[in-house]
């Protein structure tokens, strides 16, 4: 199903990874190093890399910072979407979204479902768009990180991926600014 044909080349993607958490330092940040070392390995560039205090005010102002860098193409993030009080990434990116992926959290839940079993449902993992940047709400679990980029990621962050990719859509992402 998911196919790279050789005649089109990689697209090179800055990449920006947050890790929300109000107890990881860069010392014991599994998630955010697996991430790291993924984006690094599929060939992208790492531009930005910080761990923000589980308060939504200071995601979203991360999170408004990153959309607003002409330097950054897509923003992941890790921890917080949970159900617990001091889950709040998923408030933080939709009230940045300008569009929601909703099929990103129904396959991601698919995917954590074959290997957790039920206990999927207590993720709230999400993705959107926002001035032309793709944004990704991962769970804080490097389980759940690996999953999300070995399955989707890799994939929709690749431009050779067939029959259809983000990259390939970067570009018309603000098309709708240009009407008049």
């Amino acid at each position: 199903m998911d196919k790279l044909p050789l005649k089109k080349e990689f697209v090179c993607l800055n990449i920006a990874l947050m890790t929300v958490s109000d107890s990881r330092n860069f010392g014991n940040d599994k998630s955010g190093d697996l991430l790291s070392d993924r984006i690094l390995s599929a060939g992208h560039i790492l531009i930005d890399r910080t761990i923000v205090k589980d308060q939504e005010s200071l995601i979203k102002q991360q999170l408004q910072a990153w959309i607003k860098s002409n330097e950054v193409d897509v923003i992941i993030t890790t921890g917080g979407t949970g159900l617990t009080g001091r889950d709040v990434s998923i408030e933080a990116h939709k009230s940045v979204y300008e569009k929601e992926i909703v099929a990103f959290g129904t396959i991601f839940s698919v995917i954590s479902m074959k290997k957790i079993g039920t206990s999927a449902i207590q993720s709230r993992a999400c993705a959107g768009v926002a001035l032309g940047k793709f944004l990704f709400a991962l769970p804080g679990s490097p389980s759940a990180c690996q999953d999300a980029w070995d399955e989707i990621l890799i994939h929709q962050l690749d431009y050779r991926h067939e029959p259809c990719n983000f990259v390939e859509i970067i570009p018309r992402l603000e098309e709708h600014k240009k009407r008049k």
